[in-house]
């Protein structure tokens, strides 16, 4: 979790723990209470999101000094928020959970100090997550949570990656991004089209208006014999449709962008059911941002149900950063005993950190 310090061995199997997650990776400050007992799935009592995309788009995108300033701002008075909305108080928080990385690094800091602080005035112990494991265990507080093991599809910002999950912490990457994630290529493809920021959702909303099959466009490593995925080279595609169409881009904009969306969404099923059969497992958890994408849902529910698989994905609400699934990851890696909490309340985050860097042992 930090640097080398003082662990705590405080949890004991089969406890109750009331967390608080805290996440501020990028341009969202998310807080949330999760309930601990046992070993049944952790339980959400309360969380509260505040999302910065009003304030950066007139830049265009996000800008990491304003990101880190409103962190400052927003993470008490959400803390704040949870604690009433749930009847609880900061004397009832048993631990203190934070997003340690990945993320922008001055955002990162603001969290992780806030949460170690209040760890340190309540004589609590913190814990650092990892941003991208609160993702691909978020689905475990919807209404139909996964049962281990499963294929996860995570679809969330620059990452793109296909893994086998056998367990909290027991991951396996079977395929990755070896440039733009499918994130990017939505949020660069929705750019060049003139499209606002944030570009994805735009990007998705004009599609539906238009026709998918209007332009062909690239399917990049949809044959390649493995399961990484390239979306630079769709990217350049849209780009040159669009200076092909010229002056006919404003006419024809919706089909682009659903063609363009079409092209994503079809590389990502099909990578994944690749994955399935492979694995010879027949479930698969979606997560991330992308994971909300109407499409990209009734394609790939439409392919699993052929193929008698289930399908899991976060509650729509809970595919952006939030603090739900930060508390939520805290709470399984002490459950399943991968993880101590520390006491010493040093800090440091992991502005680059794989997910692969996780082990089964620990995230520090």
């Amino acid at each position: 979790m930090h640097q080398a310090g003082q662990e705590t061995g405080f949890y004991t199997r089969g406890m109750s723990l009331l967390i608080l997650g805290i996440e501020s990776s990028c341009d969202e400050t998310g807080v949330a209470l999760v309930r601990s007992t046992g070993d049944a799935v952790p339980t959400l009592l309360s969380h509260a999101l505040h999302s910065q995309i009003e304030m950066h788009q007139a830049y265009g995108g996000v800008v990491p000094e304003l990101a880190s300033r409103d962190h400052i701002r927003r993470v008490l008075p959400l803390a704040t928020q949870v604690l009433t909305e749930s009847g609880q108080t900061l004397a009832d928080v048993d631990v203190v959970a934070y997003t340690r990385g990945p993320g922008l690094a001055g955002a990162l800091l603001v969290g992780a100090g806030v949460a170690c602080a209040l760890g340190a005035a309540l004589g609590k112990p913190v814990l650092g997550v990892h941003h991208l494991e609160g993702h691909l265990l978020s689905p475990f507080l919807s209404a139909d949570p996964p049962e281990f093991p499963f294929v996860a599809l995570l679809v969330s910002g620059g990452h793109t990656q296909l893994m086998r999950v056998d367990g909290v912490g027991r991951y396996e990457i079977l395929g990755e991004t070896i440039d733009d994630a499918a994130g990017e290529a939505f949020d660069k493809s929705a750019k060049l089209m003139g499209l606002g920021y944030p570009g994805g959702p735009a990007l998705s909303r004009l599609a539906e208006q238009g026709d998918a099959t209007a332009f062909k466009l690239p399917r990049p490593l949809l044959h390649s014999g493995n399961l990484d995925f390239s979306f630079a080279g769709l990217k350049t595609a849209v780009l040159t449709q669009a200076k092909k169409l010229g002056d006919e881009l404003e006419a024809r904009k919706a089909d682009l962008a659903a063609s363009t969306e079409a092209a994503i969404v079809d590389v990502l099923v099909k990578k994944t059911l690749t994955a399935l059969k492979q694995t010879g497992l027949k479930r698969v958890v979606v997560a991330g941002g992308v994971g909300a994408n109407r499409h990209l849902r009734a394609q790939l529910n439409a392919a699993c149900a052929q193929n008698k698989v289930r399908v899991h994905y976060p509650e729509l609400n809970l595919c952006t950063d939030n603090g739900a699934m930060i508390a939520m990851a805290a709470a399984m890696r002490l459950q399943a005993g991968q993880q101590e909490a520390r006491t010493d309340y040093a800090f440091d985050v992991k502005p680059r950190w794989p997910l692969d860097a996780i082990t089964a042992a620990s995230v520090g």
